[in-house]
């Protein structure tokens, strides 16, 4: 069956894969990558003589395969917890790529998930694609060599390439919540209330843990969806505000999870104004393992929430959070589209939103600079015209010859 120009649904995507969980052999490996469209392959087989750099054998020797160039974001998003979910799995997650010493018990359905290396942009991500090929060859030959029969799926958390609408291309303005119409939320806010009236709001499109670099913990459902979540620690003050998440059994291996978000409202006289900052998130896992993250660029108006594309552990996003404990090492926060507000909400929404975004991106930087060059080219220009002076004395031919002197 052909799928291209088609995205694939979640419940698509249910059917597609009942053959995987109907077989008699349930042994299931899933390569999951940060982000990847199939975009990725096409655009570098042109740098790889127009061949696709994605060759595994796997794929070209196995009995049936699937190749699916869309898929809902949604749907790969919660295809770890669906797999959970959809019979009784024993998860391994394999951090170290070497199978030597892996146990697997043939008597029960296994479930290994291999978190690969993030891609890099631009060429490097050819050379990255190459070596995640490696990796995946080596370690499904690894185990057939043991003899385990099993069945292989490649996906991403998320695209890294998403096409823009035709309708909005032409607005060049902040897509916030707070303004935004076109995109419609496919699920509201978090909130909590103190009294009869809200005082925290909170949402993400994407909400996800790593701990120790394997296990990976998508907390997106639980928190908007399903709202499987204790909020009763929060706290609302006029001057500080904890918003408080409790998990019960989010993973495997993690019986309790709780993370604090903590805000302050302070009065900053070089604005002449108040401001609320995000001044630390706190992650306790169990209820002894405490980690402590600091927290850049996460500010805006009391009046205002905070709105921004990407905030997370990686040095690659506009807000950050600095571990500042060792427990906090060992987790990797990711939060997209973050719109958070803990003070002095109004009708139940959110205020208009003060973006993490600079005013001069780096666009507009080179644009100034190219101008200002210009600028400076036409005023020198002018003024060396300006200096030109024309003859005050002419040569006469019916007289003798004009001579100059050298000092003239």
């Amino acid at each position: 069956a052909l799928h291209e120009g088609h995205i694939v649904s979640a419940q698509e995507l249910n059917v597609l894969l009942q053959p995987v969980f109907t077989q008699s052999s349930r042994n299931l490996i899933l390569f999951l990558q940060d982000t990847l469209s199939i975009d990725d392959f096409t655009y570098l087989s042109e740098s790889y003589d127009n061949k696709n750099p994605f060759q595994n054998e796997i794929l070209q020797s196995s009995p049936s395969s699937l190749v699916l160039p869309a898929v809902d974001c949604e749907a790969t998003r919660y295809l770890l917890h669906f797999l959970q979910e959809s019979g009784d799995w024993k998860l391994t997650n394999i951090t170290d790529l070497d199978v030597s010493q892996l146990q697997v018990n043939i008597s029960k359905p296994n479930l290994l998930v291999v978190q690969l290396q993030p891609l890099l942009t631009g060429f490097v991500k050819l050379y990255m694609l190459l070596f995640i090929d490696n990796i995946i060859g080596r370690l499904t030959m690894d185990l057939q060599e043991k003899g385990l029969h099993f069945s292989v799926i490649y996906t991403a958390v998320r695209p890294s390439r998403i096409s823009r609408r035709n309708d909005v291309m032409w607005k060049l303005r902040r897509q916030l919540m707070a303004t935004e119409e076109e995109d419609s939320l496919s699920y509201p806010p978090l909130n909590v209330t103190a009294g009869n009236d809200i005082c925290i709001l909170f949402y993400a499109r994407n909400f996800s843990l790593k701990a120790n670099n394997s296990v990976f913990i998508d907390l997106t459902n639980v928190t908007f969806v399903t709202q499987n979540v204790d909020i009763s620690s929060s706290e609302c003050s006029d001057n500080n505000t904890t918003l408080s998440l409790k998990y019960t059994k989010p993973m495997n291996g993690i019986s309790s999870l709780e993370i604090r978000f903590l805000m302050t409202n302070k009065f900053y006289g070089g604005s002449a104004r108040n401001w609320s900052n995000l001044d630390s998130v706190e992650i306790v896992q169990d209820g002894e393992k405490f980690a402590k993250f600091n927290v850049s660029v996460i500010s805006a108006p009391a009046e205002y929430s905070f709105h921004c594309q990407l905030v997370g552990t990686s040095n690659l996003y506009p807000a950050r959070l600095i571990p500042s404990n060792n427990e906090a090492k060992n987790w990797d926060v990711l939060i997209s589209r973050l719109q958070i507000q803990g003070f002095n909400i109004e009708n139940n929404q959110f205020s208009y939103a003060s973006d993490c975004t600079g005013f001069f991106s780096p666009g507009i930087w080179m644009a100034l600079v190219t101008s200002i060059v210009l600028l400076w080219i036409l005023a020198y220009g002018i003024h060396m015209i300006m200096q030109l002076t024309t003859n005050s004395r002419f040569d006469d031919p019916k007289g003798p010859a004009l001579s100059v002197s050298q000092t003239e």
